[in-house]
């Protein structure tokens, strides 16, 4: 099987590809459900298109609290069955599926209440394991524990002592979501997928009642061209109604956007060893360890303002900060935070008016002939969201398409993680870099390590740190660039890397030095690189202004001062 490259030279082919022969299916929107339906579908042997608009995972999949979990809280919502699907999904994503992405990490769940709160949550949380293990996919993942108060501050001694009785201790999973979305794209590549970002959907082709296709524009160098598929998926997420429109169909069903923010601290300013689960009156905090950082997030608000930036405002700022602030001796200030980010949980409307109790369930539906959507859910269950989407676009092809098998297809990267972790000693003395080095990357590329590797054995340079943005090596921006799909700047800074969430200047620093790299393997004029940090530049301004206002519709204002970067057309890449 090929790697999946996505180079500037696959990019090309594959919008040959797209505007050649029909396809059997073309999924619009590569977050983590479009690229994970692409992949369903390919495996499945059919011919496969997989367009984006702007770059992988660059709406709510890359923007999400990065937990792959069963959702402790639908079980109170005795969701039952919900919970059993993502912890079964969990399971194969740990054991099977991506190791190099999603690792176990254990939290923290406090207890106020003497007696009854340590029965009520621990029979939860018990149930919670019980599911897990009749999935058949717990192994790895440590079973609960009950903690007194002494033990409890013995593993978070950050915490104040008054805050808590006792407390329980699960695991659940993590994963580098904008990673693991764009190694699905490029694994669905690698087994024959035709993939484009950049490439935003206008219209839809149609015969009669029946869609047969779309018009697309490559706005890299603002050509349109027709795609024509006999079955196309609309994996859109919170876009999906607008991409309804433009077919005509107002569809089954509406997806109602609810805004989550996060912010990034340091990890030395929460002293624990596990992350933390804390009951707010709303909802649920998490304080979740990430590398040398934590996450804390997220809130959960209505959103009808713009969807490809939503902004976080100061009021959402002070709230995390004040709820986590309950709990930690030594308070959290906006100095702390390093990075803040917002993202959009694409949820079926319901009759609730709070966002925290409409359906993460998912639907899929064909609206009209020819057209499949999928919608709703959430992250961890991507690959049933997409193997029904597929499933009901098999059924408008005829039948006689093979049963999904994405259960049993990992990822690149994937095949042979656990060995090549033993091996990092080796790796390290060979590739003449710190063992810790070579454990960072090989908990971003698993086995595709060498590639990079590789890179940096050509141009040794490669393998010094990047300027401005230490904990990665100069060989990943271009590595980025050449395998990985980034066309811009910010593809890199934000979702191939997350320098801009991880330095205390947002990147700024380490633009210049990243946009020089990628402009030696995408070919950009001087101009360009100019333009590429100009823009980023003025996303970081944005970013900061918008979180300086006191709601969301000045916040929204502040944040669309920064326009979308727009390429030379005609540039080479």
């Amino acid at each position: 099987m090929r790697t999946g490259t996505l180079s500037p030279q696959s990019r090309a082919a594959a919008i040959a590809a797209l505007s050649g022969e029909e396809l059997d299916v073309l999924v619009i929107g590569a977050g983590v459900v479009g690229a994970g339906a692409a992949l369903d579908a390919v495996t499945r042997g059919l011919s496969v298109g997989l367009v984006e608009a702007r770059d992988f995972a660059s709406g709510t999949s890359s923007r999400s609290s990065k937990l792959i979990h069963g959702g402790l809280r639908y079980l109170e919502m005795l969701d039952f069955g919900l919970v059993r699907e993502a912890l079964r999904e969990r399971g194969l994503l740990i054991q099977r599926l991506a190791p190099h992405l999603v690792r176990p990490v254990p939290f923290l769940y406090p207890l106020q209440h003497r007696g009854w709160e340590r029965l009520y949550a621990g029979a939860g949380v018990a149930l919670y394991d019980t599911m897990g293990i009749s999935s058949g996919n717990a192994r790895g993942l440590p079973r609960h524990r009950h903690l007194g108060r002494r033990a409890a501050l013995r593993v978070a001694p950050g915490l104040k002592p008054e805050a808590l009785v006792g407390a329980l201790q699960y695991y659940d999973a993590q994963v580098d979501d904008a990673r693991h979305t764009m190694f699905l794209a490029r694994t669905a590549a690698a087994y024959g997928a035709h993939v484009a970002s950049r490439t935003r959907v206008t219209g839809f082709l149609r015969e009669g009642e029946r869609v047969t296709g779309v018009t697309a524009v490559d706005l890299e160098h603002d050509v349109t061209f027709e795609i024509r598929a006999r079955q196309v998926i609309n994996a859109t997420g919170v876009w999906t109604d607008d991409t309804q429109a433009l077919v005509g169909e107002r569809g089954q069903f509406h997806v109602r956007a609810s805004k989550g923010v996060h912010l990034v601290v340091p990890r030395d300013r929460i002293h624990s060893a596990t992350g933390l689960i804390l009951r707010t009156a709303t909802s649920v905090l998490f304080v979740i360890p990430w590398g040398r950082h934590w996450i804390v997030g997220t809130t959960d608000t209505d959103w009808n303002l713009d969807k490809a930036h939503p902004a976080a405002s100061s009021r959402d700022i002070d709230y995390l900060l004040t709820e986590v602030n309950k709990v930690l001796v030594t308070p959290l200030t906006r100095q702390d935070v390093q990075g803040v980010y917002a993202g959009l949980r694409p949820l079926l409307s319901g009759e609730s008016e709070m966002s925290s109790q409409l359906s993460r369930e998912h639907t899929v539906a064909s609206p009209a002939p020819g057209l499949v959507v999928v919608a709703g859910g959430k992250y961890t269950t991507y690959r049933v969201m997409a193997r029904d989407a597929v499933d009901a676009a098999a059924h408008g092809l005829g039948g006689g398409v093979p049963a999904s098998c994405t259960e049993n297809v990992p990822l690149l990267g994937a095949e042979g993680f656990a060995a090549l972790w033993n091996q990092r000693r080796v790796l390290a003395r060979e590739a003449g870099l710190h063992v810790a080095r070579v454990e960072h990357l090989l908990r971003r590329y698993g086995t595709l390590v060498d590639e990079v590797l590789e890179l940096v054995r050509r141009d040794p340079a490669l393998g010094e740190p990047l300027a401005g943005a230490e904990d990665y090596l100069r060989a990943e921006i271009a590595y980025a660039a050449a395998r990985e799909g980034a066309r811009h700047l910010e593809d890199v800074m934000t979702r191939r890397t997350h320098i801009s969430v991880q330095t205390f200047d947002r990147g700024l620093a380490a633009a210049r030095p990243a946009a020089e790299l990628m402009a030696a393997v995408l070919g950009w004029s001087a101009e360009q690189a100019d333009r590429e940090v100009e823009h980023y530049t003025a996303r970081v301004r944005a970013e900061r202004a918008s979180q300086e206002q006191p709601d969301d519709e000045t916040a929204d204002a502040a944040r669309l001062g920064a326009p979308e970067v727009v390429p030379l057309v005609g540039q080479p890449g």
